[in-house]
């Protein structure tokens, strides 16, 4: 009898010690879970960026235009400021549907 209750003792431990590794690489603070939950803020981080890359690109675009293109600006000075040159008649009509 006391040969069996050794036996157990003998596998008891071992396996707890292996459900504690187990639980703490797969739920533990750099364990499996927090890894895959990196690789996806990762993702959304490298999309994020990919996004403003394209948002700066069109901005420098628009700064050299408006520093190339007299008629540019003069563009968005008109619709803009409400810009107008001398001896320019402005005609405002109200809007469809209104009385």
């Amino acid at each position: 009898m006391t040969g069996i209750r050794i036996t157990r003792r003998t596998w008891l431990i071992p396996a707890i010690c292996l459900a504690f590794i187990l639980f703490f690489t797969v739920f533990g603070e750099r364990g499996l879970l927090r890894i895959y939950e990196m690789r996806q803020e990762k993702q959304r981080i490298e999309h994020t960026v990919a996004d403003l890359r394209i948002e700066n690109q069109k901005l420098r675009s628009s700064i050299e235009a408006l520093r190339s293109d007299r008629h540019q600006l003069e563009r968005i000075a008109r619709k803009e400021l409400g810009l107008v040159r001398p001896n320019e008649v402005i005609y405002q009509f109200p809007p469809s549907g209104s009385k």
